[in-house]
């Protein structure tokens, strides 16, 4: 036999299956790279979204489900879990490097961002609120180009 619907689970499986779900808003990163993948235990995989409103957070558990019913695993259920709550610690190294190649500075509890663009830290915020609630708008005193900002919380 041995079609897809005879997978058994298996945690490394699933999560190379979650790690090819990229996160809505931002495409170069996995939900994996993001941090909001908390665990696989048993037939559940834990995540939480990164605002407890974020918009896009629907849009990830179908993206997951569709992903997990494709792989063969239909039968593991996804659950949010809001505490602990998200935190920009968990988005992973290469999910950082990702975001800087992509244009947006990386979290960071500096005062100033490092520009993804020519790497000056002469830059400012121009305003709190960016393309999306996890971001900010920046610019750069250096090249004088804007960029986005990830938040930390």
């Amino acid at each position: 036999m041995g079609g897809v619907a005879e997978k058994t689970l298996d945690e490394a499986a699933i999560m190379a299956v979650l790690d090819s779900v990229p996160d809505p808003e931002i495409p170069v990163l996995s939900i994996t790279d993001l941090g909001i993948v908390r665990r696989v235990t048993g037939d559940r995989v834990y995540i939480s979204p990164t605002y407890t409103g974020c918009p896009a957070t629907v849009a990830i558990e179908n993206a997951i489900r569709d992903a997990l019913d494709e792989a063969g695993f239909g039968h593991v259920y996804v659950e949010r879990q809001l505490f602990p709550p998200w935190t920009t610690d968990w988005i992973s190294e290469r999910g950082r490097d990702r975001l800087k190649a992509y244009g947006i500075a990386p979290p960071s509890p500096s005062a100033t961002a490092e520009c993804p663009l020519c790497g000056s830290t002469d830059t400012e915020e121009v305003s709190r609120f960016g393309a999306t609630p996890c971001k900010a708008q920046w610019r750069c005193k250096a090249c004088q180009e804007p960029f986005e900002r990830f938040k930390c919380h």
